[in-house]
């Protein structure tokens, strides 16, 4: 089943917010989702259900923090287990993250291109987004 299918079917994913990404890519990813009806970009990050951007770790931690803070009841400690994942820049994965969870839905790798062209960006976005749609294969 396409994950896009399958988030279709959950109260939550229906709505993505593209975090800034390397090079711009993530107005191409945008463009793209919206152009081929794939899912609704939104541009208040506080109303969307998941979350597509090219890093994890503390960025992406304080940015889902900030628009989605943690329930109350929702262990927050120190001694809370940490994620392992740092990223320091774009190397071409792409992360599809549940705004209220913070698990990652869906990942993939694309591999960035030598030249970061408007026509090259587009390409690339449009490559990602065709994955996005197709089957999970087993």
């Amino acid at each position: 089943m396409p994950v896009l299918a399958a988030l279709a079917q959950q109260p939550a994913g229906r709505s993505v917010y593209v975090l800034p990404m390397s090079g711009g890519l993530d107005q191409f990813l945008a463009a793209q989702l919206t152009h081929g009806h794939i899912m609704q970009v939104v541009s208040d990050p506080k109303i969307a259900d998941t979350i597509l951007t090219d890093r994890l770790g503390d960025s992406l931690e304080l940015a889902l923090e900030k628009y989605h803070p943690r329930d109350d009841d929702e262990d927050t400690s120190a001694d809370a287990p940490r994620h392992a994942f740092q990223s320091s820049g774009a190397k071409g994965t792409v992360f599809l993250v549940d705004a209220k969870s913070r698990q990652v839905i869906w990942s993939d790798f694309e591999k960035p291109p030598s030249t970061k062209t408007a026509a090259h960006l587009n390409k690339q976005a449009l490559r990602i987004v065709k994955r996005l749609q197709a089957p999970v294969s087993k």
